[in-house]
């Protein structure tokens, strides 16, 4: 076997190795996220570097960076070699600031939980979570977003 044949990896063997299912692999595919060439079966064979690539949508996903995003992301890195660790580094980079404000976002939202009885009014002046200063009030009484 040719030693490019042997750095290809067949759809099952991505899956096994990378943690996904293959159906996720096909979703990756038809968006555009990882490439695959076709044998001469008409079978799907993967380059050996798929494997990060997969592992770095997997990381961004988790910490809940759009699929989109991820695209753009990679689409700014060469397709046809692994992804290096100062190419990890631009991704990170990259990434770092939406996280933060969704971070802070996260804290500002757990630490006004406190002022909020859940009960549902959305008119009470000190809501701050969903009718902040009781700007909803002048509607009149009850829930005003439904």
């Amino acid at each position: 076997m040719a030693k490019a044949a042997q750095d290809l990896l067949m759809v099952g063997e991505v899956a096994a190795r990378s943690g996904v299912a293959v159906s996720t692999l096909h979703f990756y595919e038809a968006k555009g996220l990882i490439r695959s060439f076709r044998s001469a079966g008409n079978q799907r064979r993967y380059r050996r570097g798929v494997l990060r690539r997969v592992a770095v949508i997997k990381v961004g996903q988790r910490t809940g960076i759009p699929l989109a995003d991820i695209k753009r992301a990679l689409d700014l890195l060469p397709a046809d070699r692994p992804l290096t660790a100062e190419d990890w580094r631009l991704l990170s980079d990259g990434w770092r600031a939406d996280l933060d404000e969704r971070i802070a976002k996260l804290t500002a939202l757990r630490d006004q939980l406190g002022d909020c009885i859940g009960c549902g009014c959305l008119s009470m002046e000190a809501c701050p979570l969903r009718n902040p200063d009781d700007s909803l009030g002048v509607r009149g009484g009850g829930p005003q977003l439904i």
